[in-house]
């Protein structure tokens, strides 16, 4: 099942079981693609609709701290609901070690040696971690490697 009907489903599921937190975050998502494919004019795959569920993923982190330095508590949660039932479309996180193993891969493909191959390193790197990894924390890493 491709993505985009995995999130029709759990909406029709969400509205019959009356989880409406669920519900409204899905019913976001599924306007945050409209909104994408009409701006760009195209239809997202999943690698696309992927890229749209970490974008509000990350915003939802944002504001979850604007939230909780507020003291606003309640809208803190709530927000929590909602990044937690995207969360659920990620792909599964690579470990340290998988994350390593790829790093080193991209850097004997590329031949890099020193850090002012940084860009060419994490032009291959993130296609291939995109989703399954925190690309900052590969970033780290790769900038630890090269010195």
């Amino acid at each position: 099942m491709d993505m985009r009907s995995r999130i029709h489903e759990d909406m029709k599921t969400a509205l019959k079981a009356g989880e409406t937190v669920r519900l409204g975050a899905i019913r976001l998502l599924m306007a945050a693609i409209r909104q994408k494919e009409v701006d760009e004019r195209v239809t997202l795959d999943d690698d696309g609709i992927l890229a749209v569920i970490e974008k509000m993923i990350k915003r939802g982190k944002e504001s979850l701290g604007q939230f909780e330095a507020a003291g606003r508590l309640d809208l803190a949660d709530r927000e929590r609901q909602e990044i937690d039932t995207l969360c659920v479309y990620l792909p599964r996180k690579m470990s340290v070690e998988e994350i390593d193993a790829v790093i080193d891969a991209v850097l004997r493909e590329t031949g890099a040696a020193t850090s002012a191959d940084m860009g060419k390193v994490m032009g291959v790197l993130k296609p291939r971690l995109s989703g399954k990894a925190d690309m900052g924390m590969a970033s780290g890493r790769v900038k630890a490697r090269l010195g």
